[in-house]
């Protein structure tokens, strides 16, 4: 506190105190007035607006809150600059419609063009290089296809026996006081016969003795033939396979039951007549 001396300024906690006149006449704390409606002109201590540093106080705060807020406002349209540049683009292209698109649509885009003649070219070898494509597939399956043939005839049997599941009842030797010049198979009728091997039908009908025969020219030059068939299932000129049918087993001609006369004639038709057992098993076929 301050002093109390008459004539001095008496500080007070932050607050200046006017001097007195040594009256003190009634005053109401609140409104600043005598009890008889007056105002008061010194007799009390009268407060006073509050110290030029209470305000200095406060200039740091108000000058941080202002940073702030440039700093934010700053911020905030910085970032809200691309936006702005979209609407104003979307509003030039609905002021121009239509026609600003296209002279857009050309500017980024410009059409390419080739002449009539090019493109006839293009086409011309765009035909030609199918047309190769299909060539060599269909080589490539014919390659595959001669592959596969060459394959099932590699594993083809080369020779097969006249007759599967016959009985041997003649031999090539004499009989009854004559040479008999084959071999007789004995099997029931209709039993399937089977060229030799590969070669061409010769000959196939009727024949005296034998009812009915069959000659065929093999693939080794030498002629087999075969009699006493009750069918035929072959004709003259035919290709045959070793293991084709050829006939169906029979008795006709000059027999005593179902059974298949079977000759090897060597060279041709007029060839020596030879064993046909040996002549099979060179070939790798037993009876």
């Amino acid at each position: 506190m301050g002093s109390r001396h008459a004539g001095t300024t008496v500080r007070s906690r932050g607050r200046e105190v006017a001097p007195s006149s040594g009256s003190q006449p009634s005053v109401s704390p609140y409104s600043g007035s005598s009890s008889s409606g007056s105002p008061v002109s010194g007799s009390w201590p009268v407060a006073l607006p509050a110290a030029p540093r209470a305000v200095a106080r406060r200039r740091p705060a108000a000058l941080l809150a202002a940073l702030v807020v440039g700093a934010t406002v700053a911020l905030v349209g910085t970032q809200a600059l691309p936006a702005a540049d979209a609407r104003e683009s979307v509003a030039v292209e609905e002021l121009l419609g239509s026609d600003a698109e296209g002279l857009l649509e050309t500017e980024l885009s410009p059409q390419l063009a080739i002449t009539e003649v090019e493109a006839r070219a293009r086409l011309e070898e765009v035909a030609a290089s199918r047309q190769a494509r299909a060539e060599r597939v269909a080589q490539e399956q014919a390659a595959a296809a001669e592959a596969a043939e060459a394959a099932a005839e590699a594993a083809r049997p080369k020779a097969s026996p006249p007759i599967k599941g016959a009985r041997l009842t003649s031999c090539f030797c004499p009989r009854w006081g004559t040479m008999h010049w084959g071999i007789d198979l004995a099997a029931p009728m209709l039993t399937p016969e089977y060229a030799v091997e590969d070669g061409v039908v010769l000959r196939a009908g009727a024949a005296s003795g034998y009812g009915l025969v069959v000659y065929i020219l093999g693939v080794s030059g030498d002629v087999t033939v075969y009699g006493h068939m009750e069918k035929i299932t072959v004709a003259a000129g035919d290709v045959v396979r070793a293991g084709d049918q050829i006939a169906l087993l029979g008795s006709r001609g000059q027999s005593t039951g179902p059974h298949l006369h079977f000759e090897v004639h060597s060279g041709g038709v007029d060839g020596k007549r030879v064993d046909p057992v040996a002549w099979l098993r060179e070939r790798g076929v037993e009876l």
